[in-house]
């Protein structure tokens, strides 16, 4: 398949110890020779296996537009939509055209962070996530990691960004003007009539004000302080604000995250009064209802229309609720989207599904327009419920179809195992299945009903898991997995075309800590397993803080319970048992006989230094994996990182494969530039590749060691029209960056993409002015 690819230009770090070819051209002329070289020292190159289907930073119309987690968005007057397109680092707008939506960037540089003020392009963010417009078309942006409020002013055709208030890449919680006021993870704005700027300031747990001139004060909350009490300026309490609206009557509305509560801020004379419209502080759920009846779980996003109907965007429940005023009471009701079903589906009310919503504003006529995080897409909702994609996402189906590569969707894939064919297994959490991926990226689904949660043994769909999570896979192909929510053992068995699912083990609805037979054993939320060579399972039993231990027959013993809270295992050759101990940020290994010590890590201390036994830190290990080598390797998904644990005489010494500690992101790419977000799954086959069940970004991933990667090629390039293009052939899902340069003393990053199979074309959006040189380098 030919992939055509417009560059942009960007400016990155050179890495010289990546694969790279090299090709110089003239601007008369074509190249006169191309030059290859490799010389690989990061440890694994990471691509995208299967999923993650819509994600990216192409403009476009409707689905062919791309965004990578948008997350607040406004509208204007004219129906036009805008998104803080957080991953991107980009402020994107979306235009009404007939019946299309048209996507542009108007500024910042997809994949480029950083503080600079600028026009277009050559702005720079820091995951901005909030956006707002003002009645003059002026859009103002909260840049959650740069700390600071951004207003971008339309000149022309351009769009000019300069800093409001605070400064970039300096927290705190100061009041002043411009500059000198500080801020510390805004999360969301909101412009009122006359352009005074209005501030979740999430981490500082206070709600802000910053007037046209750049001066910044502080509404209500108090720095640093958290809670839920409803008072007067400094004398209320929040606990992560994050949405924000604002009414014609300056009133303001809040959705208290961590509170699972939606606020609101009047302002009486030179106060402000905060009250709790609906919804419990520390009550999470998803009940409909009056006020306090009414659950929330996470609400995000929040708007307000004319007629002051609010609405929210429900994050962990993926629904949108509308909050009415009767007179008397708040009615929450939901809006569209079902509690508990997240996916990827148009439809009326409870037949939408949303994966994450976010964002939220509603224009004049009453439709709401929601960031679909996870989703990757801007959706619209009607008053009725009626809820269509406007630009984004998915181009066709819902929920989690199969198919192959980029074309099969996961609903948060917990825990990875691969066959010695090199297929490899997943639960599917929140889909409730389990599914096969081939070395091909093929996606199957063996067991299990999509969205239906259940206990039912039986074969293919007719067998029902509630949160599977942690397969492992046996020589004879047979898939083990624990069923967390049922709290049992399960086994997926081949038989010809089908696949057979029965109970090994524990009894559904029972949870607790007794050995014994099959369905008289009991379990507590159990999470990973493991398979040995005579079949026996082993049992990271979470919340009884055991390793247990099933044989072939479903006969249950425990093998230690001296852990704080096991989430994944692994059995070498020997038989002992590799754990990843969660809650004490430790890797640990326990003996045939029981006996249980620590590799590396250090109890109670996490953190993510690579390093030898307990000068090394995790956070929050979550799944391990070994090879015949003895070689561990671990899913740090606290961290976002693939960890290795080598042996080393007595010794473990801990190394970093891939990611970076802090960055939750997606990219595919080599150490460092392959990001991850909530690597919860891992393994490895027998040629040392890794997989890794990228949980939040639904995708899994494949690792190389950085060896076996072939460089790309570079194939014979034209010049037409002052345009210069080449082919470029490569592992299918390898993550490239083209670069120029005219003296090869800079070199300019001036496209990114990932490789499909053939020939991908690239086609420079610059004509070389003088000597011009290029190069192809793997991220």
């Amino acid at each position: 398949m030919k992939t055509h690819f417009s560059l942009q230009t960007m400016r990155r770090a050179l890495h010289d110890s990546l694969p790279c070819v090299c090709l110089w051209v003239l601007a008369a002329g074509l190249p006169a020779a191309v030059l290859g070289q490799a010389n690989y020292s990061t440890p694994y190159t990471f691509t995208t296996l299967a999923g993650r289907n819509g994600e990216g930073s192409a403009d476009g119309t409707n689905s062919a537009a791309r965004f990578s987690n948008p997350y607040g968005v406004a509208v204007d007057t004219n129906g036009n939509v805008y998104a803080a397109d957080f991953l991107n680092c980009t402020i994107r707008k979306i235009t009404p055209i007939g019946t299309d939506r048209v996507v542009t960037t108007l500024a910042g540089l997809a994949g480029v962070s950083g503080t600079n003020d600028g026009t277009g392009i050559a702005a720079r963010f820091y995951h901005p996530s909030g956006v707002a417009a003002d009645n003059a078309g002026n859009l103002y942006v909260s840049d959650l990691h740069n700390d600071t409020i951004r207003k971008m002013t339309p000149v022309g055709t351009n769009w000019v960004v300069t800093t409001l208030a605070g400064l970039g890449g300096v927290p705190g919680s100061a009041n002043g003007t411009g500059s000198a006021a500080r801020f510390y993870h805004p999360s969301a704005v909101a412009v009122d009539g006359v352009g005074n700027v209005y501030v979740t300031d999430g981490l500082n747990e206070t709600i802000r004000k910053v007037t046209p001139a750049g001066a910044v004060t502080t509404l209500a909350g108090m720095v640093g302080v958290s809670g839920s009490a409803d008072g007067t300026n400094s004398a209320a309490r929040f606990d992560l604000a994050y949405g924000l609206a604002v009414d014609s009557a300056g009133n303001l509305y809040v959705a208290d995250q961590n509170n699972n509560t939606v606020r609101k801020v009047t302002p009486l004379g030179a106060n402000w009064v905060v009250t709790t419209l609906a919804g419990q502080a520390g009550v999470s759920g998803s009940a409909d209802g009056t006020g306090t009846k009414a659950r929330f779980y996470y609400p995000d996003g929040i708007a307000v229309d004319s007629a002051g109907n609010v609405y929210v965007a429900d994050q962990n429940n993926n629904t949108v609720r509308q909050l009415r005023w009767d007179g008397t009471n708040w009615v929450v009701t939901t809006l569209a989207g079902r509690a508990g079903s997240s996916g990827f589906v148009d439809g009326t009310g409870s037949a939408a599904r949303f994966f994450v919503p976010t964002g939220m504003a509603v224009d004049s006529t009453g439709n709401v327009y929601v960031g679909d995080t996870y989703n990757n897409a801007v959706r619209e909702v009607t008053p009725a419920g009626v809820v269509t994609t406007l630009a984004g996402g998915a181009t066709g189906g819902g929920g989690s179809p199969d198919g192959t590569g980029s074309a099969a969707r996961f609903n948060f894939p917990l825990g990875a195992a691969v066959d010695t064919n090199g297929n490899v297994y997943t639960a599917d959490l929140e889909g409730n299945t389990i599914r096969q991926v081939t070395p091909a990226g093929v996606v199957t689904t063996l067991a299990g009903q999509t969205g239906v949660a259940g206990s039912g043994d039986g074969t293919g769909t007719n067998a029902l898991f509630n949160g599977p999570c942690g397969p492992a896979v046996d020589s004879a192909g047979s898939v083990y997995v624990a069923d967390w929510g049922n709290h049992t053992i399960r086994k997926v068995t081949p038989v010809g075309t089908n696949w057979v699912v029965t109970t090994l083990a524990g009894k559904a609805g029972h949870p607790g800590l007794l050995n014994g037979m099959g369905t008289n054993a009991e379990f507590d939320y159990p999470n990973g397993v493991a398979v040995d060579t005579n079949g026996n399972v082993y049992v990271a039993d979470t919340a009884n803080a055991a390793i247990r231990k099933v044989t072939p027959a479903g006969a249950v013993t425990t093998l230690s319970t001296d852990f704080s809270g096991p989430t994944g295992a692994a059995v070498g050759s020997n038989g002992t048992v590799y754990v990843a101990d969660y809650y004490s940020y430790t890797i640990r290994k326990v003996t045939p006989g029981g006996a249980v010590t620590i590799l590396a890590g250090l109890a109670d201390s996490p953190g993510s230094a690579d390093g030898t036994n307990t000068t090394a830190r995790f956070n929050y290990p979550n799944y391990v994996a070994v090879d015949t080598a003895g070689n561990v390797y671990v899913a740090d998904s606290g961290n976002d990182t693939v960890r290795k644990v080598t042996p080393a005489g007595a010794n473990w010494v801990v190394t970093t494969l891939a990611g970076v500690a802090g960055n939750s992101a997606y990219a595919d790419g080599t150490g460092t530039n392959a990001l991850f977000a909530g690597a919860r799954g891992v393994a490895v086959d027998s040629a040392g590749d890794v997989y890794v069940a990228d949980a939040n970004n639904n995708a899994i991933r494949k690792g190389f060691p950085a060896s076996s990667v072939p460089a790309p090629v570079l194939q014979p390039p034209s010049l037409s029209a002052g345009q210069f293009s080449f082919g470029i052939t490569g592992l299918p899902n390898l993550a490239v960056d083209i670069e120029s340069s005219g003296d090869f003393s800079e070199w300019q990053v001036i496209g990114t993409s990932i490789l499909e199979g053939g020939t991908n074309y690239f086609v420079s959006p610059f004509p070389p002015q003088g000597a011009q040189f290029y190069r192809a380098q793997v991220r």
